[in-house]
């Protein structure tokens, strides 16, 4: 067996920069030490047709980890995301079709092979011992898991106290997470802190079938572009791996200043010194935050799509919206008449999806006509005319 490589800077970086906890680092460590190839396993439910830069913080640690020569194992949780994983939710998600499942599953590979090594990795879909297993399976399985050790995290406790449903499929899907471990032969398995007990019953499940338990690692949760929830298709606030290098630099640049840091960690190679470096500039105030998270900006970008995207998306950024220029290309618009409500003018040119979104935008400010803020009145457009929402938004009438 090929041994892995290994040095104490090597095994410091994979042990603390991106890690919230590793459960049982000594143990970990000194696995580590041995140079022996470990079986690193993360597994991801495929829930949307999209990951997001959220996603790419575990999938980084994975390569980090594949890079110093373990065994990277991607599980495709395509049974699993069927049941629906209930971490963090508060109520019940709803299962997934298995046609769903396989739309969702075209890309997701494509989309994590720009962050891990496919050649090297050894991806498996967790139908393959679950579709074929008996109703006895199900019961052996089920028995590994208490009632009493199922209800202890802290997401069920909230929706039993609040009066929400919980249903039995959910109690058992962490038991389902768990026999991946099993299936694979885990040593290491890697997920945000927000699956820690999902991870932790791979271990007691791991050792009721008579094996040795999997080490435990969890990445921080990554914050959106609100700057306060997680980063997720659901709320919005997320910026997708496969989005074109405009809308990626331009959805960074839309991150509050205090995530910087967070973003440089997590999302980029920038050496620790250099990071703390530009934090002390900026609060010295010696630089300003903006050229940082332009800095910011165009690595994450230039690590999916090239230095040389990034750079133009970093000029082009700064030509629309630093110099207030418009872009030379938009979406365009046919509109039957020049006289509208302003509701009415976002409805038809698709920039709200109902009146009262409308509405809300208008009353914030954030609609612009010809480069002129619009109220709740009358508006006239003509051939040429563009509408602004935000600062990334625009549509030509034509």
């Amino acid at each position: 067996m090929k041994k892995s490589a290994y040095t104490e800077d090597l095994s410091s970086r994979i042990l603390t920069r991106g890690v919230e906890e590793v459960i049982v680092r000594e143990h970990l460590e000194d696995a580590l030490k041995s140079s022996r190839k470990l079986r690193v396993k993360f597994g991801i439910d495929p829930t949307a047709p999209a990951l997001h830069l959220g996603h790419t913080v575990p999938l980084r640690k994975l390569r980090q980890l594949q890079d110093a020569g373990h065994q990277a194992v991607l599980i495709i949780g395509d049974f699993t995301a069927t049941v629906g994983d209930p971490s963090g939710r508060s109520d019940t998600r709803s299962a997934l079709t298995a046609a769903a499942v396989r739309a969702n599953m075209k890309k997701y590979l494509e989309q994590a092979g720009r962050v891990i090594d496919l050649a090297k990795t050894e991806v498996r879909y967790n139908s393959e011992w679950y579709k074929k297993a008996e109703i006895a399976f199900l019961y052996d399985l089920l028995s590994k898991m208490t009632v009493q050790r199922a209800l202890e995290r802290d997401d069920f406790q909230k929706r039993l106290a609040q009066g929400r449903d919980l249903s039995i499929i959910e109690l058992v899907y962490p038991l389902l997470q768990g026999y991946d471990s099993v299936a694979v032969a885990a040593d290491v398995e890697l997920g945000g802190t927000d699956q820690k007990f999902n991870l932790l019953a791979g271990r007691k499940i791991q050792r009721r079938f008579g094996m040795d338990e999997q080490d435990v690692m969890t990445v921080p949760l990554l914050e959106g572009t609100d700057g306060v929830r997680k980063m997720s298709k659901s709320t919005g606030n997320y910026i997708a791996l496969a989005a074109p290098p405009d809308e990626m630099f331009g959805g960074v640049m839309a991150v509050p200043d205090t995530l910087m840091e967070k973003y440089f960690t997590l999302l980029t190679d920038t050496p620790a010194g250099e990071i703390a470096d530009m934090r002390r500039d900026m609060d010295a105030l010696a630089v300003n935050p903006r050229d940082i998270k332009m800095l910011l900006a165009g690595r994450i970008v230039a690590a999916y799509h090239g230095f040389r995207a990034a750079a133009a998306a970093r000029e082009k950024f700064i030509s629309v919206f630093s110099r207030r220029e418009l872009p030379d290309e938009m979406p365009e618009i046919r509109l039957r008449h020049a006289e509208w409500t302003a509701v009415d003018l976002l409805t038809a040119a698709k920039l709200a999806s109902s009146r009262s979104e409308a509405r809300d935008l208008i009353n914030q400010g954030a609609v612009r006509v010809d480069e002129k803020t619009i109220t709740l009145g009358q508006v006239v457009i003509k051939k040429g005319t563009v509408i602004r929402v935000g600062k990334r938004r625009f549509v030509r009438v034509v």
